[in-house]
């Protein structure tokens, strides 16, 4: 694929963006603003061309804009399907069937009297159409047979796109789509002659009952012709009828007893599991509905594609995985089925549950190894490239209902100003603006300046202060719901006398620090604390980071007992640039942010403190007994001659005891 890439910068704002131009064969030019949107699209234009059936392993851990990432997917393989659908139209003049409106009737007549041919030329379409069903395991994470669930949502998602009545006529008349012979015509639809001979017969015998009742009624003199004729007209109307009536009741009873029904019949008896054939039931299901979309491709002239988003499927027990990757593989046992599974899942919390399963043992005692032979095509999420997460910040940021109405100023303002100014400075000029012109009091406004100018820091791309935030989109939600929170606290503290008090850009970072490394700054407090307390306070001016490194070596000691602590802690060479460089917190500064310091665990700090003092606690030595004493005597070391041995009473043992480790007064 030819790629050219240029730079430029969005009207009005100074930001570059990245936009590249495809080759037109492969796709429209289109602009591409983020990493993400560079990931979704190759992977769509990939879906749209791999054959099926195929499971695709969207790895990535929980929080990681998956499902964002899922919409777009979507969104751009309908796009390409768009666009391949106008090459085809041109192409060949041919437009697609519809199978809704005035095109029904016309389905149910080709459902009944033809049957589908597959051809050379049906296997030249390019035109594709996809059918998106999103299965989420967390649904149906407390039935026992979750893999029941995966089958039941594939059949009612084609049942719901299509209608319950057409697949319940091809479930009773339906025929399955044969192919071409060598050297026959390309004709994709043959007449079903057993089926019309035997509607024709039915009807000729209902209409030879009908007659002979009607000549057996209108006859003046009854007598044996007349009963004779009566019984042939009974007999023809009620055997053609009955043919006619059981054909009708089969499609009404798949119409309401549909597949989702039928699957819940079979798992609700008693041990199922034991009984020969279940999964051949549930196979030929399958096939039943994988036969029914290949009669709508060539019904429709297009291909047909159903993707399965699977998700949640990370939350549920180790066995109910299991049961899941066995449906998967059952509904791709068929080499023809056009099934699209994505597997939106965390491998690393797959592999224990397929590890930790006590069905797989033997089977998948390496649970990395089991899915990569259900897993045909890999897909790990890259990290949050520099565009996305700053995309991802501004649309948290936005999104807050107070920030509406200056968001409208601001729009006004940059429709009058002049082109070339920065939306980070009009953003902050309008905030002033409209904030000396609310009707509220002056520290309301104050706090909602300072709020916003904390947010702008964060999404700022010419600050650094992005670079630490977490690619976890819950987590960038989580900063973004705690700044307003510090800052507001920050103002009523400056209000009661603290007039210096921390910039917003010091809130907003000190809520990222506590986000990021809550083991760390619990530490580097609680030695702050049990220092002042013993008298030892470290200067005003010190730094945090010059303080965690002289109490480090003590924290290295206790990694076994804060081990479940320590794992919620990110990359510690950040941590050690944070403080160490970018953000050089001091002792006075960080006493001032503690009392507004909300998105940090207080529990971590009494557990750190409640360690420190065990481990000062020094055992003391046991008091010495009169066999120890003994061989002393036996050494010279003993009492003077003539002087009885010293025996002393409980209660002087009790005051030697209590006063073990005092110091002795000097003579």
């Amino acid at each position: 694929m030819h790629k050219q890439y240029t730079a430029h910068f969005a009207k009005g704002s100074g930001i570059p963006t990245e936009r590249y131009f495809l080759d037109p064969e492969l796709g429209q030019q289109k602009d591409i603003l983020t990493e993400d949107d560079v990931y979704c699209s190759c992977l769509a234009k990939t879906l749209c061309h791999v054959p099926v059936p195929v499971t695709v392993g969207f790895y990535a851990p929980f929080g990681c804009r998956l499902h964002l990432m899922l919409d777009k997917i979507t969104a751009l393989m309908q796009q390409e399907a768009a666009q391949r659908e106008a090459e085809e139209l041109q192409r060949v003049q041919w437009r697609p069937r519809s199978v809704h409106g005035w095109s029904f009737p016309r389905l149910l007549w080709y459902l009944v009297f033809l049957q589908p041919i597959i051809t050379e030329l049906h296997l030249r379409r390019k035109n594709v159409k996809f059918l998106f069903i999103r299965f989420s395991a967390w649904q149906y994470a407390g039935t026992d047979k979750l893999w029941a669930g995966l089958v039941t949502t594939l059949c009612e998602g084609i049942r719901h796109q299509y209608g319950a009545l057409p697949f319940s006529v091809y479930s009773v008349l339906g025929n399955k789509p044969a192919t071409t012979p060598t050297g026959c015509c390309e004709r994709e639809w043959h007449c079903r002659r057993r089926v019309c001979l035997a509607l024709l017969a039915l009807l000729a015998a209902l209409g030879l009952g009908v007659g002979l009742l009607y000549l057996s009624v209108g006859a003046r003199a009854p007598g044996h012709g007349g009963h004779l004729l009566r019984v042939l007209g009974g007999a023809a109307t009620t055997l053609s009828g009955s043919g006619l009536l059981m054909a009708v009741y089969s499609v009404g009873k798949h119409l309401f007893v549909s597949q989702r029904k039928k699957i819940e019949r079979l798992v609700s008896r008693e041990k199922f599991g034991s009984q020969l054939g279940f999964m051949c039931e549930v196979k030929k299901e399958v096939e039943l509905l994988t036969d029914f979309l290949c009669f709508l491709e060539i019904y429709q002239r297009r291909r047909l594609r159903v993707v399965l988003e699977v998700t949640g499927l990370d939350t549920c027990y180790p066995e109910r995985v299991v049961g899941v990757l066995n449906a998967i593989n059952t509904l791709l046992s068929d080499s023809h089925a056009p099934f699209i599974f994505i597997l939106v899942v965390d491998p690393s919390i797959l592999a224990a549950c397929l590890e930790s399963a006590g069905s797989m043992k033997g089977t998948a005692d390496n649970g990395y190894l089991f899915l990569n032979r259900t897993v045909t095509l890999p897909f790990s999420v890259p990290i949050m490239g520099r565009r996305t997460k700053l995309q991802f910040l501004h649309d948290a940021v936005q999104s807050r209902d107070d920030l509406l109405l200056f968001r409208e100023a601001a729009r006004q303002l940059r429709a009058g100003s002049a082109l070339g100014a920065g939306e980070g400075a009009q953003l902050l000029a309008v905030e002033t603006q409209a904030g000396s012109a609310q009707a509220q009091g002056g520290v309301e406004a104050e706090a909602a300046h300072r709020i916003r100018e904390a947010l702008f820091c964060l999404h700022d791309e010419r600050d650094c202060l992005y670079e630490y935030v977490p690619d976890n989109v819950v987590s960038m939600r989580r900063i973004v719901n705690t700044v307003p929170v510090t800052v507001r606290l920050l103002q009523q503290q400056r209000l009661q006398g603290d007039a210096e008090g921390p910039t917003p850009r010091q809130a907003v970072a000190w809520v990222v620090l506590a986000n990021q490394w809550p083991c760390r700054l619990s530490w580097v407090l609680q030695c702050l604390e049990d220092r002042q307390q013993a008298g030892g306070a470290p200067e005003a001016r010190a730094r945090l980071w010059d303080v965690f490194c002289d109490n480090s070596r003590e924290l290295h000691g206790m990694t076994k007992a804060l081990q479940n602590v320590l794992d919620l802690d990110g990359d510690p060479e950040l941590f050690e640039r944070f403080l160490g460089a970018d953000f050089p917190f001091t002792v006075a500064e960080a006493q001032s942010l503690l009392r507004c310091t909300v998105n940090l665990d207080h529990s971590i700090r009494r557990r750190m403190g409640l360690i420190r003092a065990i481990s000062a606690l020094k055992p003391p030595s046991p008091p010495k007994s009169p066999a120890q004493d003994a061989p002393r005597a036996a050494n010279g070391s003993a009492q003077p001659a003539g002087r009885p041995p010293r025996q002393d009473s409980p209660a002087q043992r009790v005051r030697d005891w209590t006063s073990w480790g005092k110091p002795k007064p000097v003579a």
